[in-house]
């Protein structure tokens, strides 16, 4: 009888001690194991700021509003002694189903998700350090000062004046907490890419320009239509008057001359400007970029049309084309047509 009542104690006590370690393995899975992450199917984005401590990168997961239990994520956190680790900079993308263990490993390896980084044709250095700053984490002042550093252009083999010819509009795959100079150097492999493919280092022996030069023309075509067929028509008009040693008189220079984008008609006023990006006044090219121009700008430069037209004038019937002329006497007639469609529209600057 006693070793009976012995016996039943001690299945007891192992029965109970069994619970409790279930309990425990339980506890230690929910913490651990158990989906935490309330994110959309689609995921969410965490960014962790460069030199966060612990603390304010933990914080930082935690004011996403994406876990369901901030407690046992930052138990978690402590308990598998990724507390004392670093946690690194960068964006992280946390989905659906995702627990406290994979999550915190995640951070603390630094296996963060690039961010598709895309900008367009845009007409000043200021406005491509802020597009560009709004989709990575250095901001546009810090962006702003490389562009225009002169040391810095120079490593690149630019100028302060032409460093935005380097800039090829497109999407790129690219971590959020690029470094500026990263960023930079990253850019330049993208545009040797571009230069060595699609026969385009060739063909600017046609043209007789350099890959500056030929960007900065791009430029010019960008702001005179927006026709993708009809680029290559103009940039032919462009390319006769520069090897007749003709002054472009490119409208959209002296806009970006005076700053002032909004000038609809370029009056005789502006046209004296002072300034190397008048090519009313200064012979050949400007001496950079007067927007970021597109690749289309650009193979339309490369390939430009062989004519003999020497003239441009935007149509009278504001279709966005223009007409092309070889003569003056032809050009002035179809200016005249344009300057009284201005007018009856009561358009006059």
């Amino acid at each position: 009888m006693h070793n009976v009542s012995r016996l039943r104690a001690l299945l007891m006590s192992g029965a109970l001690a069994l619970g409790v370690g279930a309990g425990v393995l339980f506890y230690f899975y929910y913490e651990l194991y158990k989906a935490n992450v309330s994110a959309p199917a689609a995921g969410a984005l965490i960014y962790i700021p460069t030199g966060a401590t612990r603390a304010e990168a933990l914080s930082e997961v935690i004011r996403s509003n994406a876990l369901k239990n901030n407690a046992t994520f930052l138990r978690a956190a402590d308990r598998l002694s990724y507390g004392e680790k670093k946690i690194y900079a960068g964006c992280y993308k946390i989905t659906p189903g995702m627990g406290n263990k994979r999550l915190i490993r995640m951070l603390a390896s630094g296996s963060q998700t690039p961010v598709e980084l895309s900008f367009r044709s845009v007409r000043t250095r200021q406005r491509l350090a802020g597009a560009i700053a709004r989709q990575i984490e250095p901001d546009s002042a810090a962006l702003l000062q490389a562009l225009t550093d002169e040391a810095v252009a120079s490593s690149f083999g630019f100028t302060p004046e032409n460093f935005m010819a380097m800039f090829i509009p497109n999407t790129y795959e690219v971590y959020w907490n690029v470094s500026v100079d990263n960023f930079l150097k990253r850019m330049y492999r993208e545009w040797n890419s571009f230069w060595q493919s699609n026969d385009r280092d060739r063909k600017l022996e046609r043209l007789r320009l350099s890959r500056v030069e030929a960007v900065i023309l791009a430029s010019i075509v960008a702001e005179e239509t927006q026709k993708v067929d009809e680029m290559g028509a103009i940039a032919g008009v462009y390319v006769n008057r520069l090897r007749r040693q003709v002054a472009l008189q490119a409208d959209p220079t002296v806009r970006y001359a005076t700053g002032d984008f909004s000038i609809r008609r370029v009056l005789r006023i502006h046209t004296l400007i002072r300034s190397p990006y008048n090519t009313y006044r200064q012979p050949g090219l400007p001496p950079g970029p007067i927007c970021v121009p597109p690749p289309a700008a650009i193979d339309a430069v490369l390939n430009y049309e062989e004519h003999s037209y020497m003239f441009f004038c935007a149509k009278a019937d504001f279709s966005g084309y223009h007409s092309f002329s070889k003569t003056f006497a032809q050009h002035t007639s179809h200016a005249i047509a344009y300057q009284r469609a201005l007018n009856r529209m009561r358009v006059f600057r």
